[in-house]
């Protein structure tokens, strides 16, 4: 009998819905569906709710790149990162393509092209060693920050605060030497970019795998699902690869209905800016700021930025998943190291992303998977400022993942 009960699985205890929470933020993801198709249209308010979907993936699988590149760096682990290289290959499959459509049922389907140059190698950098001192990428610190971390909200703060100071800097940096924009469908044809593109994922996944096991003599396998039955599609937590795909998904969606992928990032330069503006800091006078797409941005309603809306939808999504999961527990004790971490962080993933064209969500995700080889150099230069900044958390008093 001992037998049977030792070998037995161990499932989490039932969840505790977190009511009152649940209640408000449903009550506002509905409230701003239609409010939202009301002040602008119903393709509008249904990017809100895709933005929701994706709050609630990325919460319930905590599928977030920072926790998965610094556990790979530290622990030599390497799921977290396999599973990111599956979710951009899937997306990859039906992006490529349709950005080399060009128009799909008179929708316009645009890639998140950028310059291979100096600017994204700097601004990937940066941006790779301020997510491990912020304790998030772009996608990381919405989710968090709808699960009721004070932490991320201070993160989130000076991200935008570093987002608005790139904003004032990014055209020097497009001045330095680059190259164009570079489409490998365009380039290869969709066949052999995705190909090359599918190849290059297994490979990253393939150098995990052979550290992984070279050091830990196995590969770590993906974990049974911690709750009874299908209980964990609601109450979470959900498997790596089943959150990945979701994502997958949703960014695809994405691209039909907005004509755009998936991006986090722009909009918190948007915010920044507005607000800026608002205290009598002349940013419309920026050259960035008179840029056509920019201006009319600038003194649009944010409600009409695709951007914004997810990341609003993308924030309550996330708080409704935790407040299910019963999770949604706001701290607000901040050591001072943890502080001035995240304080940091936030300023140098805002500059970063914003001089290399996005953050693990537009630029790497959206990049890779629509083509663009910005993606790669972005992809490439993140991941070494990021061990640099995994390197750097212990003089800020952050506890990594313990080695063993």
């Amino acid at each position: 009998m001992s037998d049977i009960s030792a070998s037995a699985p161990k499932f989490l205890p039932p969840a505790v819905v977190d009511r009152a929470p649940l209640f408000v933020a449903a009550a506002m993801l509905l409230a701003g569906f239609a409010f939202i198709t009301w002040q602008v249209d119903l393709r509008q308010g249904t990017l809100f709710l895709i933005g929701g979907g994706l709050g609630v993936a990325l919460y319930h699988g905590s599928f977030g790149f920072t926790g998965g590149w610094k556990r790979m760096v530290v622990e030599k682990r390497g799921r977290g990162m396999r599973a990111q290289m599956l979710t951009i290959g899937v997306a990859a499959l039906a992006m490529i393509p349709l950005v080399a459509a060009g128009n799909i049922g008179g929708q316009t389907m645009v890639g998140a092209m950028a310059p291979v140059g100096v600017s994204v190698l700097l601004g990937a950098a940066i941006f790779g060693l301020g997510m491990q001192l912020g304790g998030g990428c772009g996608s990381g610190t919405l989710f968090t920050v709808g699960g009721g971390s004070a932490r991320m909200l201070v993160t989130l703060v000076f991200f935008i605060i570093g987002a608005v100071i790139g904003t004032a800097h990014l055209p020097f940096w497009l001045l330095q030497p680059a190259l164009p924009a570079i489409s490998l469908g365009a380039e290869l044809g969709v066949g052999f970019a995705i190909a090359a593109t599918i190849a290059g994922l297994a490979i990253v996944a393939l150098i995990t795998a052979v550290i992984e096991k070279r050091v830990h003599g196995n590969i770590e396998p993906e974990p049974a699902p911690a709750r009874q039955g299908w209980t964990w599609i609601l109450y979470g937590p959900w498997p790596l690869v089943g959150a990945g795909l979701v994502l997958a998904l949703l960014n695809v969606a994405t691209l039909l209905l907005a004509g755009h992928p998936w991006s986090i990032t722009y909009g918190f330069g948007l915010w920044g800016a507005k607000i800026a503006s608002a205290v009598g800091i002349p940013v419309a006078s920026w050259e960035f700021w008179t840029w056509p797409a920019q201006a009319q941005a600038l003194n649009s309603s944010v409600l009409a930025d695709t951007v914004s809306v997810m990341d609003f939808g993308l924030v309550l999504g996330a708080a409704v998943a935790a407040a299910i999961a019963g999770k949604f527990a706001p701290k607000a004790k901040l050591p001072l190291g943890s502080l001035l971490a995240a304080i940091v962080g936030g300023l140098l993933m805002g500059y970063g992303a914003r001089l290399s064209f996005g953050c693990n969500i537009g630029a790497l995700f959206s990049g890779i998977a629509t083509g663009s080889l910005h993606g790669w150099l972005w992809f490439a230069a993140a991941f070494v400022g990021s061990f640099a900044g995994v390197w750097l958390r212990p003089f800020f008093g952050l506890d990594g993942f313990a080695k063993k």
